[in-house]
């Protein structure tokens, strides 16, 4: 998802740089997406309920995710009780990032069709952007509270196994 042009993006606008020819911009071939802001592997992502980094504030701070704390389930020790509350918490976390992809996926649809069809104004793109940006803000939700209520079912000591299976803690 391109959120933001770095100013690589913004020194190639146009193929031109200081009076001299550039090489093709990144976005180069993007204009043929049916959403010109999504890949297809983006769209697939969302479409799958997949995490996409959206959650690294929460994993890299010790709350686990549900679906690789089951991946680790017998090096943590877990139990059946622990291995069906985490495999009940992934597939309401799937279910919901799919809906919440969806809408994502239809307000980044909306934004692009303002400026496919000529019909974008400063209104109109303040309020498809509000939109974009609440989908974005909810589907990154779905994420983060999932980690929350995981991490829940981790006692502090299997959190630490957990941090250092995955490589985010070296000590302990």
């Amino acid at each position: 998802m391109v959120l933001l042009a770095g100013p690589a993006q913004a020194q190639n606008h146009g193929g031109h740089r200081h009076g001299h020819a550039v090489p093709a911009t990144p976005y180069a071939g993007m204009q043929s997406h049916d959403i010109k802001a999504l890949s297809e592997a983006e769209l697939a992502d969302l479409r799958a309920g997949r995490g996409m980094g959206l959650a690294l504030a929460a994993k890299l701070n010790r709350y686990a995710g549900p679906m690789h704390a089951l991946g680790h389930a017998d090096a943590l020790g877990l139990d059946a009780t622990q291995r069906a509350r985490l495999t009940q918490l992934m597939d309401t976390m799937r279910a919901d990032a799919i809906a919440a992809g969806e809408r994502l996926i239809a307000a980044e649809r909306e934004l692009d069709r303002l400026f496919a069809e000529g019909a974008a104004s400063p209104e109109a793109v303040h309020t498809a952007t509000s939109a974009v940006a609440t989908a974005q803000r909810k589907l990154r939700a779905v994420h983060l509270v999932t980690h929350i209520a995981a991490r829940d079912v981790l006692t502090p000591a299997r959190r630490d196994r957990y941090a250092a299976l995955r490589g985010y803690r070296t000590q302990g």
